[in-house]
């Protein structure tokens, strides 16, 4: 296992990263203050994504995609992990589950979100149901060649920029060793269907300007067509789709928290107190050293669940550890960086309080530390019979 960049992978650091630094960071202020990204500031981004040759980056190259592997794409995901969440949406990463369109659905969905002419947004998570996807109780149920879809979806990211969305409902129940367990299915809903509504969602304290939304089905007729997968077979894309945006939440949380150490180590560097630069302290500098091997370790947790993925390995658990300790490795490092810088580091000048409360919703979304923690138990226990 060799965790030196390749040329082409250093380049690409360098130029996502260039990217960020220039065209993003310059925008945090006003959406940090509004709460919002205007759509032609939007379009902006994508456009300049696409001149660099960037958008889609994470597709195949034998459907337009860039055509990364997953370690490669991890370290992208690590670079737009330091903007504001809010723009890099618009960096265009279409969802990998897409890839199980057929042909049809490849022409209206697949290839136009791969070009950026279209945006998707992924519907899993309810009011009722979070972690517990089998407990959803928003249904479809079939009427001639078409499913009737009623019930709600909520937490749902950048659906606001969607023009359609990748839905899963529960189309019936099958008997299992544990009890009755709901049969999941996948649809491909587009925005204006009638019976579906996109509103907005909830006033968030993380990343503000990244939108949730709540989605309403109410008798929405959605053609078998329109169906991604097979019927009943939709929990098990969901687990699979889930590989890549578990790896996705943790290279994130390391870029963050390298933004944030890049900020404290000069700040500890030239701040004096008492005739002498704070990080002569080992109050700080300790904290320094304790900061950047968390930051490495989560690193190295995350390059080392995308290379086994890229080899064919089974890397369910080491993507859970991977997941699990970053998010909670940049909880710790925003917390101590803000201790650091002292009061400028609540102050609106610095990005520290926002990367701070960021921070907390990482250990939530796309699976609860709780559940990475299930997972990895599970993992180390079921071979033995446990």
């Amino acid at each position: 296992m060799d965790f030196a960049l390749s040329e082409e992978q250093q380049m690409i650091v360098d130029t996502v990263r260039g990217f960020v630094e220039s065209e993003l960071y310059p925008l945090e202020d006003q959406v940090e203050k509004t709460g919002h990204v205007p759509p032609e500031m939007g379009c902006e981004i994508a456009a300049k994504v696409k001149q660099l040759g960037f958008f889609a980056c994470n597709m195949p190259e034998e459907v337009g995609g860039g055509g990364l592997d997953h370690q490669t794409f991890t370290l992208v995901e690590r670079e737009l992990g330091r903007a504001s969440m809010a723009l890099t949406v618009f960096f265009g990463r279409p969802s990998g589950i897409l890839m199980g369109c057929n042909d049809d659905q490849r022409e209206r969905y697949l290839l136009p979100a791969v070009r950026g002419d279209k945006f998707d947004a992924l519907a899993m998570t309810e009011p009722g149901a979070g972690s517990d996807l089998r407990g959803m109780s928003c249904t479809a149920r079939p009427d001639g060649d078409d499913w009737v879809v009623n019930g709600t979806k909520h937490f749902i990211s950048h659906a606001n920029i969607a023009d359609f969305v990748i839905v899963f409902v529960a189309t019936g129940e099958e008997e299992t060793p544990k009890g009755m367990k709901k049969l999941i299915t996948c649809f491909l809903a587009d925005r204006g269907t009638p019976g579906f509504t996109i509103r907005d969602g909830y006033s968030s304290l993380s990343h503000r300007g990244y939108k949730n939304c709540i989605l309403d089905f109410d008798d929405c007729r959605l053609p078998s067509a329109q169906i991604l997968g097979e019927v009943h077979k939709g929990f098990d894309l969901a687990n699979a789709w889930l590989y890549g945006t578990r790896l996705t939440v943790a290279a994130s949380c390391v870029g963050r928290a390298r933004r944030v150490f890049d900020l404290s180590v000069p700040y500890a560097a030239e701040r004096h107190q008492f005739g002498k630069p704070i990080g002569a302290n080992q109050g700080v500098s300790f904290k320094l050293a304790d900061m950047i091997t968390e930051i490495d370790a989560a690193d190295y947790l995350t390059l080392a669940a995308a290379w086994r993925l890229d080899q064919g390995l089974p890397a369910n658990r080491e993507i859970a550890s991977a997941k699990l300790y970053a998010s909670e490795m940049l909880a710790r490092v925003t917390d101590e960086a803000i201790q650091i810088h002292g009061g400028m580091g609540l102050m609106d000048d610095l990005p520290l309080a926002r990367f701070w409360r960021d921070a907390r919703v990482e250990r939530i979304w796309d699976g609860t530390s709780e559940i990475q923690r299930h997972i990895i138990s599970r993992d180390l226990l079921r071979p033995l019979g446990a």
